[in-house]
């Protein structure tokens, strides 16, 4: 798969069975039961939520994002790629399109929580321009670990 074959579009509630099946797939993903994507979903939700899916060719959903909106800020809440559209570019893609809604919806700047020891994500996020502006000393459980938080200027 060519992240030139793939499509950005909105989320819809069609695609959370396959979502769910992508988030649980992998490891280091947040595993969330498929009714806590609900209120993405929700154009009316207060505060605002942005979620996106990516999809190959064939339309097949092989990555998605949601962030919240609150003020001039938005929260990264969850990206994720199926293991065979990874470091392909898909990532990237979608969080370009992300960002283009979240700048649309007035955001100003992103930020997130990641794993200390979530080597991939890490070099994933610096990639894209994120740096680090703190950490969560014992955040994440199942193990305990530090929790290092990230930021980005959309504009």
């Amino acid at each position: 798969m060519s992240s030139a074959a793939v499509r950005i579009r909105r989320m819809s509630l069609s695609d959370l069975d396959r979502v769910v099946e992508i988030a649980q797939s992998l490891k280091d993903a947040p595993h969330w039961p498929l009714a806590a994507y609900l209120p993405a979903l929700d154009a009316k939700a207060v505060p605002t939520r942005v979620a996106l899916v990516a999809e190959d060719a064939a339309g097949v959903t092989v990555g998605f994002a949601v962030a919240m909106v609150v003020g001039p800020q938005a929260e990264l809440e969850t990206i994720a790629v199926a293991a065979e559209g990874q470091r392909r570019g898909v990532g990237r893609l979608l969080f370009a399109a992300l960002a283009e809604k979240l700048k649309l919806e007035r955001a100003e700047e992103i930020y997130l929580e990641v794993r200390a020891s979530n080597g991939p994500a890490l070099g994933f996020y610096r990639a894209l321009g994120f740096r680090e502006t703190g950490r969560r000393p014992r955040y994440y459980a199942d193990p305990v670990e530090d929790a290092l938080l990230l930021a980005l200027r959309l504009a």
